[in-house]
């Protein structure tokens, strides 16, 4: 019998409005060879709609992690964060801040919303690798176990 874990790929929701920062963390995703799909949004407001499938996001796949940025259009990643968190279908995603704010209020606020980690840009991206991989290693919705008989 094969090691090899069999099932879906993780569901990851990036919401970052640069586009290079969001060609670094998918190619550190991409190194941490977790078989994934990733997403990317935009702004603030279009994270919102995608996680509560409105509009043109109606068919989106529910993310299993959020890798949000905190300086973005529209609506700000703290706000985003707050509105996850508030909404009872969404707060149990887990969430890690990858942004370029290093102010302590801002970690605090953050924080005090549960994110699993919050990571500075330039992102060290073993750093992030390895905070993707403690995450996939909690998450088994892609196992399929063999039936009993």
């Amino acid at each position: 019998m094969s090691n090899e874990t069999i099932g879906r790929p993780m569901e990851v929701l990036l919401v970052e409005d640069s586009l290079t920062d969001a060609a670094l963390a998918i190619g550190a995703l991409k190194q941490s060879k977790i078989k994934h799909r990733t997403t990317l949004v935009r702004d603030g407001l279009e994270a919102l709609a995608f996680l509560r499938r409105e509009g043109h996001f109606a068919r989106a796949p529910s993310p299993d992690l959020v890798l949000l940025d905190l300086l973005l259009p529209k609506m700000n990643g703290l706000d985003v964060l707050e509105n996850i968190r508030a909404d009872e279908e969404l707060q149990h995603i887990p969430i890690v801040i990858l942004t370029s704010s290093d102010t302590e209020e801002d970690q605090f606020r953050a924080e005090s919303f549960h994110v699993e980690s919050y990571i500075t840009k330039p992102v060290n991206l073993q750093k992030f690798v390895a905070v993707v991989r403690e995450l996939r290693s909690h998450w088994h919705s892609d196992l399929i176990l063999p039936a009993l008989d």
